[in-house]
């Protein structure tokens, strides 16, 4: 309720013993920067005026201005999360600029998803399970979007590991015609959208 706060994130995930969901109904929606709070999340089905999340929005920008056509397009969407995979599967379904597609969404209980993804134009990756997605689950141009980050041992390294995306990056980029690469990717979008929604809240506080 503090008139001197205009945006409020919390950082997920919390400790086990935290219940994500209450904390995060206890924001003010209009507050809600990360467009977590369920009032925001039913405006976004809806279509209506709302704060986008910041990954999936960062997403959408780098469509408009790569100019990837979405429009009709088979797109796949691996990872369910309401961080990411539903409102990503909601938001290029929807009719709006990087939108207008045909959205599959696939997961680790999936059947025969290699099949799936290898019909797919666009793949969104977000599983959260290292190099996942491999060269052989894609086919010939595919645009890909890996927002996954996870660390991997690696002794060759001085920290002990190394940071993968949710993509094989070496076998997937030979057939891919763009592709994210991790890290420097979609991480520095996520946080660039952030604090466009936290300017966003500003601008319609002051109103």
């Amino acid at each position: 309720k503090n008139e001197n706060v205009d945006g409020i994130l919390v950082q997920l995930p919390l400790p086990k013993h935290i219940d994500d969901a209450k904390v995060i109904e206890a924001i003010d929606p209009k507050k809600d920067v990360d467009g977590f709070h369920p009032s925001n999340v039913g405006r976004l089905v809806q279509g209506l005026n709302t704060f986008i999340p910041a990954t999936p929005y960062g997403v959408l920008l780098m469509f408009e201005h790569f100019k990837i056509e979405t429009k009709g397009k088979r797109a796949v969407v691996i990872g369910r999360s309401n961080i990411v995979g539903r409102p990503m599967s909601i938001l290029m379904s929807q009719k709006r600029k990087a939108g207008n597609a045909t959205v599959t969404v696939v997961h680790s209980r999936t059947e025969n998803l290699p099949e799936i993804t290898r019909g797919a134009d666009i793949i969104v990756a977000a599983i959260g399970i290292s190099e996942f997605l491999t060269g052989d689950m894609v086919k010939d141009g595919v645009v890909v979007i890996d927002v996954g980050i996870t660390r991997v041992p690696d002794e060759t390294k001085t920290r002990g590991y190394r940071l993968a995306g949710d993509v094989d990056f070496e076998s997937v980029s030979k057939k891919a015609s763009y592709i994210t690469p991790v890290p420097g990717g979609v991480g520095p979008m996520t946080i660039a959208m952030l604090l466009k929604n936290t300017l966003l809240a500003r601008e319609r506080h002051i109103k």
